[in-house]
């Protein structure tokens, strides 16, 4: 190949490049304003997180064609990242503030943690499946999350070393709320989480914990992957 021809297709890649780029900006601000905003989510700090975290990079390639769709997609090892106006609802839901310190059960991909990453000073999100945790990790690294940390874990005992924490989020279906995770979480704080019968239909809890007690309310009926633990 001659240098001519050499320096034609160079310029073609990086064309072809930032047209990709491109595409796909305008896709994630279709996404934002026809499934986000159209559906009720008004915190601008989650809107802003939305428009600005490429959720394509957070999918197997033969995904990202689908990345901005509205509805959850396979990541593999049985596990999928969650529909964007899912990740949104939840997000808007705890209430986040730039100062605070978030625990997340259920990293997947990465996706919810880079999103709440551009919202709050730190992220500490568990991922039980070590594959994922460790594509996860390489995916935030790689994008420049560097308030993310990852941990390829049991995600049912949390993170004492890091607790408490202003707001946690769990990813995945479970039958009850772990005792650890409430009692990680600062007073004041929240914590979201699918409740409900395996393999069922599960309701999306919101839990405040208060001073003298914990306040519990649904949100919505949901589906997740199941909330696994080690044997």
């Amino acid at each position: 190949m001659d240098k001519l021809t050499v320096i034609v297709l160079f310029v073609f890649l990086v064309f072809n490049s930032i047209l990709g780029q491109e595409d796909y900006t305008s896709k994630r601000k279709q996404m934002v304003d026809a499934q986000i905003k159209a559906r009720g989510i008004v915190d601008y700090k989650t809107l802003y997180a939305l428009l600005n975290v490429p959720r394509h990079e957070f999918v197997p390639e033969e995904m990202k064609p689908y990345a901005y769709n509205d509805n959850p997609l396979p990541i593999g090892m049985g596990q999928t990242i969650s529909q964007p106006y899912i990740v949104a609802f939840m997000t808007q839901s705890l209430q986040l503030k730039g100062k605070h310190r978030v625990l997340e059960i259920g990293t997947g991909s990465g996706y919810q943690a880079a999103v709440l990453g551009k919202i709050v000073d730190s992220v500490y999100t568990i991922e039980i499946v070590d594959e994922l945790a460790q594509r996860a990790k390489e995916t935030l690294a790689r994008l420049e999350y560097t308030n993310v940390m990852v941990r390829s874990g049991d995600g049912y005992n949390g993170w004492p070393k890091k607790a408490p924490f202003d707001a946690i989020m769990v990813t995945a279906g479970a039958e009850y709320i772990p005792q650890p995770l409430i009692d990680q979480l600062k007073v004041g704080g929240r914590l979201i989480i699918p409740v409900g019968p395996h393999n069922r239909v599960r309701n999306l809890v919101l839990v405040t914990k208060k001073k003298n007690k914990i306040v519990k309310k649904n949100l919505m009926a949901v589906r997740f992957v199941p909330f696994t633990r080690d044997e």
